[in-house]
């Protein structure tokens, strides 16, 4: 495929039933990858159905999707990220900061920028709001994941260590 020509811009409830196929794909990728971590609940999907368009309407979250441009008409949503303010237990100099709870991109738009725009636009639109910090989690197994973090600035931190019993 060539490469994309591609928009971001928020999301808004309009938006949500195109970006559901790609939330049902993203946690079955994490479930294929540590099916005890990343465990969902049979109506995951439906969930985030309701949850979405909360988030587009929440001034203190970011939901944003990456507009595909010259594949179709009206332009397919290719990719999103969705994030929120959240915060910290009151033992640190930070109250609160950002987290990112999903980014996708679909497998035909990979490697093409998609990514690095939609988190670019995140970090711009959580400092917009206040934010001094973001955090994200990613599987240790999704390599790609972290080297497209690392180039718009995240750096590890931690290691989740996990223990069923």
């Amino acid at each position: 495929m060539p490469p994309a020509n591609f928009t971001i811009r928020p999301a808004t409830p309009a938006d949500v039933p195109a970006v559901l196929p790609m939330v049902a794909a993203i946690c079955a990728h994490h479930e294929a990858l540590d099916p005890e971590r990343f465990a969902m609940l049979p109506d995951v999907v439906q969930r985030y159905e309701r949850w979405l368009p909360q988030r587009a309407a929440d001034p203190r979250s970011i939901f944003l999707v990456a507009d595909s441009t010259g594949h179709s008409t009206p332009p397919a949503i290719v990719g999103f990220i969705v994030g929120s303010m959240e915060r910290n237990i009151p033992i640190y100099r930070l109250d609160e900061f950002a987290y990112l709870h999903d980014l996708w991109v679909q497998p035909d738009f990979r490697r093409q920028g998609v990514a690095t725009a939609l988190l670019n636009e995140a970090i711009a639109r959580f400092r917009a709001i206040g934010a001094k910090q973001i955090r994200l989690e990613t599987a240790l197994a999704n390599e790609h994941a972290r080297r497209v973090c690392e180039t718009c600035g995240f750096r590890a931190a931690t290691i989740d260590l996990i223990r069923e019993i």
